[in-house]
Order: structure tokens, then C-alpha cells, then sequence
């Protein structure tokens, strides 16, 4: 893990608890650390961090750091320093509250993955600003005695691997990646015979097994994934992710099997998949792609019939998209699609939507 740390060079205060921090996470992680944007931005094209982690507000050197690092892809943490709270605020000219810097410093809190106050006040004045949901409280071992230095540093530190751990298929490599489509694909066909690619499977100690499990977990395929594990035989690390603390949007919910959403089986299986994929085009799901992929896969479809319903309901076109997407996440194949499938601006917007249901 990689951290890069910038602080505004006059402070002296938030300068030893950055330093306190450096000092004692330096066996736990690589820090650097900057006290200047022209620094800062050496450091972020030299290091490439995981996580950069602003200290202070008000500064629009911290600002333009922020929004670098996360153009960059590193993943933002911001300690205020009490520089937020109501007073501190008020403090501040009529001009720089109505600026540039207040609005980019809103922004820049809004997209951070995690902000870390300095004591139980702090955190509840700042949820109430309601600019960022995700707020730990940590004390500083530098200006009191409730927390050694080392215990700031571990709770620190957790925090990182929370961040690191969150929203992990935007880390995820190609080959990681792929291996979970071939996973998927065995579970539900129950026999690696079905699987067209083998390649992303040969070495499975090259799978990035903590990140895919996580993913798995979060969108709520865990058991897809364990099953199609043991149908090809592989040997994956023991993980247990309920245990491993994320970071979600605010808009997230665990998702829910599709039946649950759009109602059971009824006896029509036309009527089934519509409803289905109606459901996926207001969200697309990776559970539901699975559900949908398994539910194509019946002898009971009727390719002319569904077309003529998805004709009718305005969804062809869609469908079309969305098959192409299928191929792509669930492997199915071409012989169990009602249609052609099709790439297009919709089949890349589904893509989208499916990797930034996790995006904070």
C-alpha cells in the first residue's frame, strides 16, 4: 500500500501529526509525504499511491492535490483538522466562503472515500454539512492523551485498508476479471465442459483472489462464485469477507435476487423474461445478469415469442445490448441468445452502469 500525505506548510500542528502518522505507518505502508503542490505533484508521478490523504482545509494547494490525486486514481482521505466545524467556518472572509474554494473544497469532501475527524463533535457537526456519509472519528495522539501514537496509526491504518478494499472490481486486472466470468459460467452450467475459455483459470495463484472475492460479496454472488470454484476444481485462498470492512455509496444496497423485484415464475416463461429484463434496464445487476442468463438457458424459451413482447414493450433494441453484455460477463453463448446480440452506445452504457454500482 502506497500513501501519499500533503499538509499546508504553516501549520506546525497538522506538520507533527502528519509526521507522527509517516513515522509510525513507514513498516505498515510506503508514505511520502508533501507540504506543497509543486511537491505534491512530483511525489504523485513518482510513487503513483494507492491512497493520498489531505490534511487541512481551506488551502488551495490541498484542493488542486485532491483533485489530482484522483484523476490519477489514487483514492482520497481527508482529515479537516477541525477546520469544518461552525466556528472555524465563520472564521473565514465572506469572500472565501462564497468562492471557488468553498465550492471545490465541497466537492473535493463529496468524492473522498473516507473523511477522518478528530473527536465525536467534529464527526456530528460534520454530518451535518450532509457532504459525506462516511465519516470515522480518530483522536490525535499529538494534543491528547485518550490515544497513544501507536493506536492512532493502527485505527489509521484501517481506515486505508477499508478504502482499499472498497469498490475493488475498479482494481481488479483483466486477468482477474476474466477468471470470474469463467467462475460464473460454471456455476451455473455445473460443468467446466461449458467453459469456452480455460486460460484465465490455468493459473489460479495469479487471480487476485482478495479483490474478486470482495466483489462477489458486495454484489451479493458469493454463492454463484463458491459453486463455480469447486465445479472447476480450483484452489482458492480461504477468505472471509463478511468480516472485511468496505467502504459503498450512498445510494447502495446489497442487491436482492430479481425474483424478489419483479415477482415469481408464473408458468409463462415469455412473461418471465420480460419482466426480468425490464428490471435490468431500469438497473442492470450483476446477480440479475446471472439470473437472467440462467433463466435463457431453459428449453421452455420462446425466441420468437419474447421478441414479439420485447417488440412490443419497446425493448428489442436493448435486449440486443444487453446480450452483448451477457456474453461478455456471463459467457453465455450465442445459441441461448433470443437475439443477435449488438454493440452500440446502449451496450457501453449498460457496461458502465454495471462497473460504477460500486464507484463512490
Amino acid at each position: 500500500m502506497k500513501v501519499l500525505y500533503i499538509y499546508p506548510k504553516g501549520d506546525s500542528l497538522i506538520r507533527q501529526h502528519v509526521e507522527l502518522l509517516a513515522n509510525g505507518l513507514r513498516q505498515s505502508a510506503d508514505i511520502c509525504i508533501a507540504d506543497s503542490y509543486s511537491v505534491f505533484r512530483q511525489q504523485l508521478k513518482a510513487q503513483q499511491p494507492d491512497i493520498v490523504h489531505c490534511h487541512g482545509c481551506w488551502n488551495f494547494d490541498i484542493i488542486r492535490a485532491t483533485m489530482s490525486g484522483r484523476k490519477a486514481g489514487a483514492r482520497i482521505v481527508i482529515t479537516p483538522h477541525g477546520q469544518m466545524e461552525p466556528w472555524a467556518v465563520e472564521q473565514q472572509t465572506p469572500q472565501a466562503k462564497a468562492g471557488r474554494v468553498f465550492q471545490w473544497q465541497k466537492v473535493c469532501i463529496q468524492r473522498a472515500y473516507a473523511i477522518i475527524t478528530l473527536g465525536k463533535l467534529e464527526q456530528k457537526n460534520f454530518l451535518k454539512l450532509k457532504w459525506n456519509q462516511r465519516v470515522e472519528v480518530i483522536h490525535n495522539a499529538i494534543i491528547t492523551n485518550t490515544i497513544s501514537p501507536g493506536e492512532m496509526c493502527s485505527q489509521t491504518f484501517a481506515i486505508y485498508q477499508k478504502v482499499i478494499d472498497s469498490n475493488t472490481l475498479e482494481q481488479m486486472d483483466d486477468l482477474t476479471a476474466d477468471a470470474l466470468a469463467v467462475i460464473i459460467k460454471a456455476s451455473f452450467t455445473g460443468d467446466r465442459r461449458w467453459c469456452r475459455r480455460i486460460d484465465p483459470i490455468s493459473h489460479p495463484q495469479d487471480i487476485d483472489w482478495r479483490r474478486l472475492m470482495i466483489y462477489a460479496t458486495h454484489e451479493n454472488i458469493l454463492n454463484y462464485v463458491d459453486y463455480g470454484i469447486s465445479i472447476l476444481g480450483l484452489q482458492s485462498p480461504g477468505i472471509d469477507t463478511r468480516h472485511i470492512a468496505s467502504y459503498y455509496p450512498d445510494s447502495y444496497t446489497l442487491p436482492s435476487p430479481i425474483k424478489e423485484v419483479v415477482g415469481d415464475y408464473q408458468g409463462n416463461e415469455t412473461d418471465y423474461l420480460l419482466r426480468m429484463i425490464t428490471q435490468i434496464h431500469r438497473q442492470p445487476l450483476l446477480l440479475h445478469l446471472i439470473e437472467l442468463t440462467r433463466e435463457l438457458m431453459r428449453d421452455t424459451v420462446n425466441d420468437d415469442q419474447l421478441n414479439e413482447a420485447l417488440e412490443e414493450k419497446k425493448l428489442k433494441g436493448y435486449a440486443a445490448s444487453l446480450m452483448q453484455v451477457l456474453s461478455e460477463e456471463t459467457e453465455l453463448d450465442e445459441g441461448f441468445m433470443p437475439l443477435q446480440p449488438v454493440e452500440n452506445r446502449q451496450t457501453n452504457k449498460i457496461r458502465k452502469l454495471l462497473t460504477n454500482h460500486l464507484k463512490i
